[in-house]
């Protein structure tokens, strides 16, 4: 990745007044370890565990090959999994957004405005736009990203997205069935033939996920049940936009399906949450969306105290939810959707690593991937304690150091 410095190497990071492991222990899922250390070999975690208990040649600073890195007393989480997002894409909606704050009600149309403008700009227009969003997603600790297409909306451009999504990140989501092309004249039912034969063909190589947008404006359930089956049959995963701008199919859906999660869910009916509380798929909550539409938040307290799985993303989008950052995400799951700084936390590492059903990244633990996020606070507590500071002193992906333009 563009920023990283230096190979992986082998390094003690000491001194850590509060380390978030996310390997739940005595009734705590964040695992958390006071004045700990986290030896990196590789590029993989090592070992973790109490300073004094750290190996002695590493600790005592005898083993040369082993870099002595000092936390100072600050904090440590895991490497941010931000398991929504739509990164490739052309054009600005800001005046969209004015006049959603002078009151006008927001609807999915928007999305054909930036279709027009993705299928305008050129490769190295959409790549620098894309890199300058993943450099801004890294600096704020997010060191694991899912990125969607859905804004070209035809076979040349939806092919085109999804190879520069994937130059990014191995977690491609093909989103084809985001809304009916604005310029097809034969109807939902012959996109969506469109959808599940040539789209899907052109894509199939470069993605890993499917996904459809299962609302009143864009997909039916039947509709989004083609669209997702075609793609499991072509060997892809299964996610599904259901039950954000009302009641509606996409929950159930998803869980019939076996999806890895549905994502919005800020309308749900009880048998909507038992259905979740009863399956793996992960309720994928974006409050930036909330933030910006001014739709009501959805009630995380209400899905955790069922029982559900939660992950928090960012959505990042120019229409409905224009940040990258997941600690604002926090806040507002702290102070707008009942959940504690905790549970925030954990939603938005471990939780995203489970809406992507991966098990080497949101954890630190022997084995997994060595993607820390140093903060310049002594707590977790702090990212929601001090909303819009940029708390994020160092980010480390595969045991490799980021360094942004303008960080220290």
């Amino acid at each position: 990745m563009s920023g990283s410095v230096g190979a992986a190497d082998t390094f003690l990071l000491t001194g850590i007044g509060e380390l978030t492991t996310n390997v739940a222990a005595d009734g705590d899922p964040c695992g958390t370890i006071h004045d700990a250390a986290v030896l990196v070999r590789d590029g993989r975690i090592a070992w973790t565990g109490r300073a004094t208990d750290a190996p002695d040649a590493a600790a005592s600073g005898t083993d040369a090959r082993v870099r002595v890195v000092d936390a100072g007393g600050r904090a440590v989480i895991p490497g941010f999994v931000d398991s929504h997002t739509h990164l490739v894409f052309g054009g600005d909606r800001a005046e969209e957004f004015a006049a959603r704050m002078a009151g006008e009600r927001y609807a999915a149309g928007g999305i054909r405005t930036t279709v027009a403008a993705t299928r305008a700009a050129t490769d190295d227009e959409l790549r620098t736009r894309l890199a300058a969003l993943v450099a801004e997603c890294r600096a704020q600790g997010t060191t694991t990203l899912e990125v969607k297409t859905g804004y070209g909306l035809d076979v040349e451009t939806e092919a085109r997205l999804a190879r520069l999504a994937a130059e990014v990140t191995d977690e491609v989501t093909f989103l084809g069935a985001h809304v009916v092309a604005p310029d097809h004249t034969g109807g939902a039912e012959a996109y969506v033939d469109l959808v599940v034969g040539d789209m899907l063909r052109a894509v199939a190589s470069r993605v890993r996920w499917i996904d459809a947008f299962c609302e009143e404006g864009a997909f039916t359930a039947d509709q989004c049940r083609r669209v997702l089956e075609a793609g499991r049959a072509a060997g892809l995963g299964i996610r599904v936009h259901g039950n954000q701008l009302g009641f509606g199919p996409g929950v159930r859906l998803a869980v019939d399906l076996g999806a890895a999660a549905v994502d919005h869910c800020t309308f749900l009916s009880d048998d909507d949450v038992a259905a979740l509380a009863g399956s793996d798929t992960v309720a994928t909550l974006l409050p930036g969306v909330e933030f910006s539409t001014r739709q009501p938040y959805p009630d995380a307290r209400r899905l955790l105290d069922a029982g559900v799985t939660i992950a928090l993303a960012s959505d990042c989008n120019p229409g409905s939810s224009f940040t990258s950052s997941l600690p604002l995400m926090i806040a507002l799951a702290v102070r707008e959707m009942g959940m504690t700084p905790a549970e925030a936390v954990w939603a938005s590492t471990a939780g995203g690593a489970r809406a992507l059903r991966r098990t080497d990244v949101g954890v630190i633990a022997p084995g997994t991937r060595a993607d820390l996020v140093l903060l310049d606070a002594p707590s977790r507590v702090h990212l929601a304690y001090r909303p819009g500071v940029p708390l994020v002193r160092r980010v480390w992906k595969d045991g490799e150091e980021w360094r942004g333009a303008g960080r220290p």
